[in-house]
């Protein structure tokens, strides 16, 4: 190959007819890139016009990363180095102080405007979704459970689902037992929270027997 620069064994540094722009040498269009050598230009069919942009090609944005807050940092710390039963313990003590104040105020006795109450109830006088939970609970820790099932049935009905859900994360995350899991497809949501729908709506109808569900 006479007459003809090369820049490796048996390639060309351009190709027949192609231009090499102002300032670049013919070996950059060809050389491969050395990691570590710096910033390689872009061959020709990188470049929309053929020529180099003026001030050569920018180079990308550094973004610093943001540093947290201290209250971010404590509850990481916190984290780290917190035992790992120390969160299903947090969530058993919420579920038992929620049992604590059924049981100590006693909704089955207390008035129907007793504080804490239900606002949709105390203007409107229907009973909204939850309606009947803290005394089907307070039934239900009395093991009276046709009482409960009275003044909330879905809850009464859900009770044993969630239970076993609870046992299972707390489990494996405090023990790293490895319970058969309980697996609820879209579907079976979707149908309770439209039996759930369906309840709140049926419960507030003045016509028996639907009358025997509002609480």
């Amino acid at each position: 190959m006479y007459g003809e620069r090369v820049t490796s064994v048996d390639r060309p540094a351009t190709q027949p007819g192609q231009q090499v722009p102002d300032g670049v040498s013919p070996t950059a269009l060809t050389a491969p890139a050395v990691p570590g050598a710096g910033h390689a230009e872009p061959g020709p069919a990188a470049w929309p016009t053929g020529e180099v942009p003026a001030g050569g090609w920018p180079q990308p944005a550094a973004y610093q990363p943001v540093e947290p807050d201290r209250f971010t940092r404590l509850v990481i710390r916190l984290h780290e180095r917190a035992p790992r039963w120390a969160v299903p313990l947090a969530a058993l003590g919420c579920v038992g102080m929620g049992m604590a104040y059924a049981l100590v105020s006693d909704p089955t006795h207390s008035d129907p405007d007793a504080r804490p109450t239900c606002l949709l109830k105390l203007t409107t006088g229907l009973d909204c979704p939850g309606c009947g939970g803290t005394r089907a609970l307070w039934y239900v820790l009395h093991a009276d459970l046709p009482a409960a099932a009275r003044h909330h049935f879905l809850f009464v009905f859900s009770l044993p689902f969630l239970a076993y859900l609870f046992v299972a994360w707390a489990g494996n995350q405090a023990f790293g037992w490895r319970l058969p899991e309980l697996r609820l497809s879209p579907k079976v949501i979707g149908g309770f929270l439209a039996a759930w729908l369906a309840f709140s709506v049926l419960r507030n109808l003045p016509w028996a027997p639907f009358t025997a569900l509002y609480v």
